[in-house]
């Protein structure tokens, strides 16, 4: 019995109690938000240029990008009157 009980022990103790990966952790892209002029009206997106421009045609322009919705919006009011104001792109 005794020796079933060391057995036992010497494999409990072996085993990690913190689980190892063998491939590092994946860092996802951040979400941006940008402030677009497209159809002549300012838009705030998380598309980029490129499928902006598939999706609106031109021209489409791009002002700024924030990681968050808020600052993004803050930016489109501050410089434009906000979201749905006239625009153009030059």
């Amino acid at each position: 019995m005794r020796t079933i009980l060391a057995l036992a022990a010497a494999i409990g103790l072996s085993v990690p109690a913190v689980p190892v990966f063998s491939q590092p952790a994946v860092a996802y892209e951040v979400e941006k938000y940008t402030v677009y002029c497209a159809d002549d009206r300012i838009e705030i997106s998380f598309w980029d240029l490129e499928q902006m421009i598939v999706r609106r045609g031109n021209p489409v322009c791009a002002f700024a990008s924030y990681t968050s919705y808020s600052d993004a919006i803050t930016f489109a009011e501050r410089n434009f009157g906000g979201e749905g104001s006239d625009c153009y792109c030059q």
